[in-house]
């Protein structure tokens, strides 16, 4: 008394409906470059027309491979971390994979090893740990030699590819823009200091600074939030001869130009003010925010390609890839009076 009209379509529809083997159809299904264009053409108007989608749980009994990737990461409410999750998952789904996403409260060595004990459970064949944090590229260094994991930001092992935005010369493009407005010197609000991005950003603020023989302020420390930019900028508006300030990012300009407004300090007229990270807000804050912007879909798009290589090859590599970053110059910033 059964029927079949609600039966989900199998690869012998699509052969049958596209006139060619079941061979041929699986060809397609795996992307083989011995398939007549004009063929794959009709296999792959077959496969819409009868709504087929391939059985991933028998693909992965065949081939061994579950095509879904692995993710762990740390504070995905952060603007950076969360860009780049989602290049990630962008890049992922290009390639033909599925995302498993663990995100952590605690960073720690048992933390991130618990991560991806569960993730290689599920399977996963491989794993992307977003690390932007000394702890978390120090938990990297006991994870098993055979696990084929991709770093963004940092790890000291030399067997972990990494994948990370030049944090140091985004830094450096900052105080030179500021340095050619005239400007005799630039204070900075740091980001927290196990940041391994907040590192690298004042690296870069420091060492521009004394390669052009200028005055380095001591730097007012920052937790990523508009208010502590709200409170540095409190400072930075009662302190004397600073007309250019560098905040680690974003958010915390954001608090650094209000704090201003409500001094009655004018920016860019007294003050120029640059961020990092180029938020969707940052065009309209008052004024829009010069900054630094990071390319969160080439971070993705090369961590994808390093980990299905390290895969591929069932091997570490060494390799580092670094994403250049953007100044974007809006009108936060103006010739020093």
């Amino acid at each position: 008394m059964g029927s079949n009209k609600h039966r989900m379509p199998v690869m012998a529809d699509v052969a049958r409906e596209a006139g060619v083997s079941h061979q041929t159809v699986s060809r397609v299904l795996n992307d083989h470059p011995n398939v007549r264009a004009d063929t794959r053409a009709r296999v792959e108007a077959a496969i819409s027309r009868l709504g087929y989608r391939r059985n991933l749980v028998a693909r992965a009994l065949v081939t061994r491979r579950s095509r879904t990737l692995g993710v762990v990461s740390f504070d995905t409410t952060l603007y950076g971390p969360a860009s780049t999750i989602y290049g990630i998952q962008q890049a992922a789904r290009a390639a033909g994979y599925f995302v498993s996403i663990v995100s952590l409260k605690t960073i720690d060595a048992e933390g991130v090893r618990d991560a991806i004990d569960y993730l290689t459970e599920q399977g996963v064949d491989g794993i992307v740990v977003v690390a932007p944090q000394h702890s978390a590229s120090r938990a990297l260094e006991s994870l098993p030699a055979d696990t084929p994991v991709v770093a963004v930001e940092g790890t000291h092992r030399a067997d972990i590819p990494v994948v990370c935005i030049d944090q140091v010369e985004g830094a450096r493009l900052v105080v030179r823009h500021l340095l050619e407005l005239g400007h005799e010197t630039v204070w900075h609000v740091s980001g927290p200091s196990d940041w391994l991005e907040a590192e690298g950003r004042m690296e870069g603020w420091r060492s521009a600074l004394e390669e052009a023989g200028r005055q380095v302020p001591e730097p007012l420390a920052g937790d990523w939030s508009p208010r502590a930019g709200y409170e540095a900028g409190k400072i930075l508006a009662a302190s004397e001869g600073v007309t250019a300030v560098f905040a680690a990012n974003d958010q915390m300009a954001l608090g650094v130009l209000r704090a201003l407004s409500e001094e009655g300090v004018p920016v860019p007229g007294r003050i120029s003010v640059v961020g990092f990270d180029d938020i969707p807000e940052s065009e309209f804050f008052s004024p829009p925010l010069t900054t630094v912007r990071q390319d969160f879909g080439a971070v993705g798009r090369h961590c994808i390609e390093v980990l299905l290589r390290r895969i591929d090859a069932g091997a570490g590599s060494d390799e580092r890839l670094v994403v250049p970053p953007t100044l974007v110059v809006r009108s936060s910033t103006a010739p020093a009076r």
